[in-house]
């Protein structure tokens, strides 16, 4: 398809704090900035001022917006200006005479975009006007649920312009839900009044027709003047402004002169709303600038917009509010930093560092690219999010990751939605009875790494809950005397909440999925894994793929386990129900055998269906850890012999699935090669390809997955047809979302997978053909930052809020820095490679570790290779310091790190020749 728009502009930073700037943003479609705080403020903002404004599912300012939305719709946050004899023009953008202009080549007004941690602004100039616009949003730092707004207007040419300024922001006022299903109806409940600085509206009811309760909420659109000055009339009833045959992109209250507003007190019920704010008419001289403030906030019981405006309702109250909200957030990206030869590089990470921080923030739903959309994170990217927030956010971690735990049920599976405080769960979204097989392989990863940078191993024994509801047996069955008065616990019969330590809640989800096989003794596929499209195939659909990864979880814990003797104790207590499947420990069962292993699974359930006995049984370390490892020996060879595959071309790589028709997924087709990068991740991670078939896997995935129009390697080649006996996902259009896009997630993942299998030129190369991609704005058409997916016109999907961020960060810290934590000890093993190097031969990352913002500095004089180099010398605060070696690493106590008084201390390490 043709393009007929000016060539495009790649954004560029224009600082080393991650401020950005982009030239006509609005001639591309689909970009939208996210603006957020603790508080609970969710806005996003495009670069003609749509998006939405909100709280969470039930509470919106402005209409609830998909991508489409942003195009398709001029819910905006206008600022229009009508200029006496030559007509009216949106600040924003947005209005049916500039929209046409869009496409023009040499259109009348320039529109550049500059943004930062967390603010957007858009300047706009229109020759013709004499005018120049720059408008500010963010969202406060601090407690209140306020978005702001800064509109500035310059006169640049040599005239006086005379003009009427008019603020319009829709207010929407009520639930998502009420978008579609009584949109009028609900509208009627609308409660409007214009206060002295603007219009709020307080709906009578929160609508729903399984029980209507009054609403407590308020949603306001206030604004002043740079001293304070409030508006001179007001638009609330949104008919009323844009007037008969008007849109709000050509509003009759803006474009006909003379009509006159109401004042302040005046009261109107039953409409949709506007915050349409007329301020009086200037003159603006040549050179002179007039401000504009707008609050745009929802206000809980008993807020008070008196309080708001004498917050933030000056031009000096916005700047103090903006610097401070800059400041927190730089101070959230500075907790890691890499400098390197490429500093886009290096400022594009900055952006990646806070994505984490936006997942926990907005979840999965709330930007216009969502998900589920009704709110909350799921299971999975809660535990994956925590492996960057234990590098970023460490202190806050702990208690999450504890809290999270009682999620887990005592079958192995757990709640599958996370609500917005710790330890608040949901069964699923949709009430569907429904098992992520892969959900329970992600915790263990989370902890290992919080205990292999705290040190914390008496983490494990710390005791938490479990999660109950009625579905049991990994959702097979109901159970039927349970009730929702008896609560969201798993009980005793005594009634009392059962508690088992952290480790049993790990035991519990590895032990029942080992258990939990299909006729090929391949954990069972049941709902689907990490690839939600893998969803139909329930019956008799195995996951290789994941089974690989619990199979080197199992072999990690085992080793974790017989590191609990640190502690000074030979023993743990389990529920003694957990018996049944350490079967070493008592009756050994034939793991060739899956029939007999899925009989000691249902012993296991029926021994826990309602209530759990209470009785715990000792079992000494040695023996849980043996018990452990004999079950990953087993996985290894039964993966190793019979998983692996070889196509007619000679290529070799893993397969990764059964289909619910018992046949193996990948190989040689009909339709063609089938083969998937999910089936070689965990493979090549846990160890269980051999270096041959690591090197025979690269070839394989280069010949068969990578697409470099897309920045790197698909999810999985073309498998042609509609698969009914696996999943939805390949109804998809190929080249997008689970079929056969270039998930960056997965693909960040298969990076991992290389640099600790020694791969590194493979492993970096993986890594800089997504981040260069993604840098490349006229391909991707994506702001800073990691997205979901890249789809087959090489455009980034589903920006900021995304796992694959979570993996970058660890994968660059931990290998590729080579930066990590072991057992609470500093282990260093860098893995760059001579181009991360800069001119003075360094490479450098700032990182929290033992309490400490720590700087580490990698110097290579010879600008040696991967392999080719070893840590010669290390400095702390220019004394040099002694380390232990193992193979390529080295290890320095913690607490040596722990003990500085500077809050930075700095280690230099010299790389030079291996010995």
């Amino acid at each position: 398809m043709t393009n007929l728009q000016k060539p495009i502009q790649n954004w560029r930073f224009v600082d080393d704090t991650g401020t950005f700037v982009l030239e006509n943003p609005q001639q591309t479609s689909y970009l939208y900035f996210p603006l957020v705080n603790e508080a609970g403020l969710m806005s996003c903002i495009t670069p003609l001022l749509h998006g939405d404004i909100k709280t969470g599912q039930n509470s919106f300012l402005m209409s609830p917006v998909s991508v489409e939305d942003l195009h398709n719709t001029h819910s905006v946050r206008n600022f229009w200006v009508s200029v006496p004899g030559k007509g009216v023009w949106s600040a924003a953008g947005d209005s049916a005479a500039q929209r046409a202009q869009t496409f023009e080549t040499d259109p009348s007004e320039r529109v550049s975009l500059e943004a930062g941690f967390l603010w957007h602004k858009v300047t706009r100039e229109n020759d013709q006007l004499g005018l120049r616009t720059e408008i500010t949003n963010f969202v406060p730092a601090g407690a209140d649920q306020v978005e702001l707004m800064r509109v500035t207007l310059i006169n640049t040419g040599d005239q006086p312009v005379h003009l009427v300024p008019t603020a319009a922001i829709p207010i929407y006022g009520r639930s998502a839900d009420n978008l579609r299903d009584h949109r009028h109806v609900t509208s009627l409940l609308h409660r409007i009044r214009t206060h002295t600085g603007g219009v709020l509206v307080c709906p009578t009811l929160s609508f729903d027709e399984r029980g209507h309760t009054i609403n407590q909420i308020t949603y306001a659109v206030l604004g002043a003047e740079a001293d304070g000055t409030p508006p001179v009339e007001f638009f609330p009833v949104m008919q009323d402004f844009v007037g008969e045959g008007g849109t709000l992109d050509w509003p009759e209250a803006v474009v006909q002169p003379g009509l006159r507003g109401c004042s302040a007190g005046q009261s109107f019920d039953g409409y949709e709303a506007v915050g349409a704010l007329r301020f009086k008419e200037i003159t603006l001289l040549p050179g002179d600038s007039r401000q504009y403030v707008l609050i745009l906030a929802i206000l809980p019981k008993n807020g008070s917009t008196d309080e708001l405006l004498a917050a933030y309702g000056t031009a000096a109250q916005f700047d103090a509010a903006l610097a401070d909200c800059r400041s927190r957030w730089q101070t959230k990206a500075n907790v890691l930093t890499f400098r390197s030869a490429d500093s886009t590089f290096d400022n594009w990470m900055r952006w990646v560092v806070i994505q984490p921080v936006l997942r926990r923030l907005y979840g999965n739903s709330f930007l216009p690219y969502h998900d589920y959309g009704r709110g909350g994170r799921g299971w999975r990217d809660l535990w994956q999010d925590c492996l960057a927030l234990l590098l970023t956010e460490p202190d806050e971690v702990p208690y999450l990751l504890y809290s999270s735990f009682a999620g887990v049920r005592i079958d192995g599976s757990n709640a599958t939605i996370i609500g917005s405080g710790p330890g608040e769960f949901l069964a699923d979204r949709n009430n569907i009875p429904r098992v992520w097989m892969d959900h329970g392989a992600w915790p263990f990863l989370t902890t290992r790494l919080y205990i292999d940078q705290s040190g914390d191993l008496a983490f494990l024994l710390k005791e938490q809950t479990y999660f109950k509801d009625s579905h049991i047996s990994r959702a097979q069955a109901q159970d039927e005397q349970w009730t929702p008065e008896q609560g969201m616990l798993l009980l005793t019969p005594a009634g009392e909440p059962y508690r088992g330590s952290v480790l049993e809640h790990l035991l519990v989800q590895h032990l029942t999925a080992f258990f939990h096989v299909g006729e090929h003794n391949i954990i069972r596929l049941e709902g689907a894994d990490w690839n939600d499209g893998m969803d139909m195939a329930r019956q008799r659909g195995e996951s290789v793929a994941f089974t690989a990864l619990y199979a080197s979880n199992l072999r990690d814990l085992s080793v974790l386990v017989r590191e609990l003797a640190s502690l000074g104790i030979s023993q743990v207590t389990i529920a003694a129900e957990l018996l049944t499947l350490l079967d070493t420990l008592n009756t050994p069962v034939n793991y060739d055998d899956a029939a007999a292993k899925r009989q000691r699974l249902a012993a296991y359930f029926a021994q826990c269906q309602h209530t759990l006995t209470g009785e715990k049984s000792a079992v000494t370390l040695s023996d849980l850890a043996h018990d452990l490892a004999t079950k990953a020996d087993w996985l290894y060879a039964h993966l190793g012999h019979q998983e692996w595959i070889q196509d007619r071309a000679g290529f070799g790589w893993f397969n990764g699935y059964y289909d619910n028709g018992g046949h193996r997924v990948e190989g040689d087709h009909s339709d063609g090669v089938r083969m998937t990068l999910t089936g070689q991740v965990f493979t090549l991670m846990g160890g269980i390809a051999t270096n041959e078939q690591v090197r025979e896997i690269v070839r394989a995935a280069d010949r068969y997955l990578l697409e470099p129009a897309m920045g790197g390697y698909r999810l999985n080649t073309h498998f042609g047809d509609i698969q009914l006996n696996l999943g939805r996902c390949f109804g998809f259009a190929f080249g997008d979302k689970e079929n056969g896009a270039m998930f960056s997630h997965m693909a960040v993942m298969y990076a991992n997978a290389l640099y600790q299998r020694g791969l590194v030129p493979e492993g970096y190369k993986v890594l800089k053909d997504i981040t260069d991609h993604c840098q490349n704005f006229a391909t991707s058409r994506i702001y800073p930052g990691i997205p979901e997916y890249i789809n087959a016109r090489g455009r980034g999907m589903y920006p900021f809020l995304t796992g694959s961020a979570s993996w970058l960060l660890l994968t660059l810290v931990t290998q590729v820095f080579g930066v990590r934590g072991q057992q609470g000890h500093l282990v260093i093993e860098p893995k760059l490679v001579p181009e991360q190097f800069d001119e003075a031969d360094t490479a450098q990352i700032l990182t929290l570790f033992a309490g400490k913002r720590l700087e580490v500095t990698f110097h290579n004089p010879a600008r040696l290779n991967c392999g080719e180099y070893r840590v010669n010398h290390i400095t702390l605060d220019g004394t040099e310091v002694a380390f232990d070696r193992v193979d390529n690493a080295v290890i320095i106590g913690r607490d040596l790190i722990e003990s500085r008084r500077d809050q930075q201390p700095r280690l230099r390490v010299e790389l030079g020749p291996s010995i």
